[in-house]
């Protein structure tokens, strides 16, 4: 596959619209997720709005949760991702892509590590460190440009990690904020593996169980837990937070 430089006024043809494996915006699930976030089809808005009412859909309507997710090819794809209502990076950045894609904005999914300085203790025992592998976000292309776009920690999150949350306006990146609100240092970008037109699935899930080989409970499912009760906690409890919180 073929990686673009983010910025550039090259206009991409219909293939970054269409639908595939993961980004399966044909379903009605994916379907009914855009009409929600966009009543009346998004009629009367230009692309730049509904990219970023899109954004916010994904954003605080899918909860972010790295434990128990599901990696398998089956458990990736958008449609699967909104019916469970959570997943992490990887699982939100595949459901933008596919909801862009469906109102004629073309996109494109992004991958690279990053060193998270802010990750609780367990977390950053089962990923071996503080450093995670193919981190994942969007690219989407508006007003003749590519811009990335991050719609991953939902807002209750952010105010119990004490991170700023996210915002995206279509025109500039939105991209992980390198301190939280106490001035520490959250996120730092360290390596880019490139812009895909679809999920590589194999260099993806198979590079994540390689670098975090403990995080896994089984061949393509993460330990269970709950980053509520991990930053709250309330052991089992913080899991009832989780769902639909924003």
């Amino acid at each position: 596959m073929t990686v673009p430089t983010t910025g550039t006024d090259t206009t991409p043809g219909d293939d970054l619209l269409r639908v595939t494996e993961f980004l399966d915006h044909d379903s009605e699930i994916v379907q009914d997720f855009v009409r929600a976030a966009l009543p009346g089809g998004g009629a009367g808005m230009s692309d730049v709005e509904r990219a970023c009412a899109l954004y916010y859909a994904v954003r605080d309507g899918i909860h972010y949760e790295v434990y128990g997710a599901d990696l398998t090819r089956d458990g990736l794809k958008a449609s699967s991702t909104i019916r469970r209502g959570m997943g992490f990076c990887v699982h939100k950045s595949i459901v933008y892509a596919a909801a862009v894609r469906s109102v004629g904005v073309p996109s494109r999914i992004y991958y690279g590590d990053v060193r998270n300085h802010l990750a609780s203790p367990r977390l950053e025992e089962l990923m071996g460190g503080n450093v995670f592998c193919f981190h994942s976000l969007t690219t989407v292309f508006l007003e003749g440009r590519w811009v990335k776009a991050t719609p991953v920690f939902n807002k209750m999150l952010c105010r119990l990690y004490k991170i700023r949350p996210l915002e995206f306006d279509g025109r500039s990146d939105s991209m992980y904020h390198p301190y939280d609100e106490d001035g520490r240092r959250h996120m730092e970008f360290l390596r880019a593996h490139g812009d895909f037109d679809d999920v590589p699935y194999e260099m993806v899930v198979g590079g994540i169980r390689r670098a975090h080989p403990r995080l896994f409970e089984s061949s393509h499912t993460t330990a269970a837990g709950s980053l509520v009760a991990d930053a709250t906690g309330l052991g089992a409890a913080g899991g009832a937070l989780r769902a639909g919180a924003s």
